[in-house]
């Protein structure tokens, strides 16, 4: 099946997230990988679900994302969950410095993909945590939505 021109190529889904968190802005930050990284992405074996950004020596950092060796790499294979550098302006690094101290707000990855010219990126999302009454109405919220839909096909 061939992607259209416009399409990204997702790696890795962070689906947990939104059951988490209250996603409230979205951004798109570029990865400094090096060479046997990109060739594991592009097998599309990683995994975001444990990651998170934050600061470190004023910069901003993806941690505990699990990209795994390349099955085809030597003795200078990378490390499987290495701090991974973002790559944003520096004013766009001030601000969401400044939401996560000054809000308690988080920064999540959502997606990890590539984009048509071939460069990884990864999907942030400044968000903020649920509470357990939160979860609670969201799920009762989409299982009356998935009710809904039932009822109206049966309807018809």
């Amino acid at each position: 099946m061939a992607r259209q021109a416009g399409e990204r190529r997702v790696v890795a889904q962070n689906r947990r997230a939104f059951h988490d968190y209250f996603v409230e802005e979205r951004l798109e930050a570029g990865l400094q990988l090096t060479g046997t990284e990109v060739k594991s992405l592009r097998e599309g074996r990683a995994t975001i679900g444990e990651a998170h950004a934050g600061e470190m020596s004023g910069e901003l950092w993806l941690f505990n994302a699990y990209i795994p060796e390349f099955h085809g790499g030597n003795r200078f294979n990378h490390e499987t969950r290495r701090p991974r550098k973002l790559l944003l302006r520096g004013r766009e690094v001030a601000r969401l410095f400044g939401a996560v101290r000054r809000d308690g707000m988080t920064l999540v990855p959502l997606q990890l993909y590539f984009t048509p010219r071939g460069w990884a990126k990864v999907e942030l999302g400044l968000a903020k945590g649920k509470k357990a009454h939160d979860k609670r109405e969201s799920i009762k919220e989409r299982d009356w939505q998935r009710e809904k839909q039932r009822l109206m096909r049966a309807k018809g």
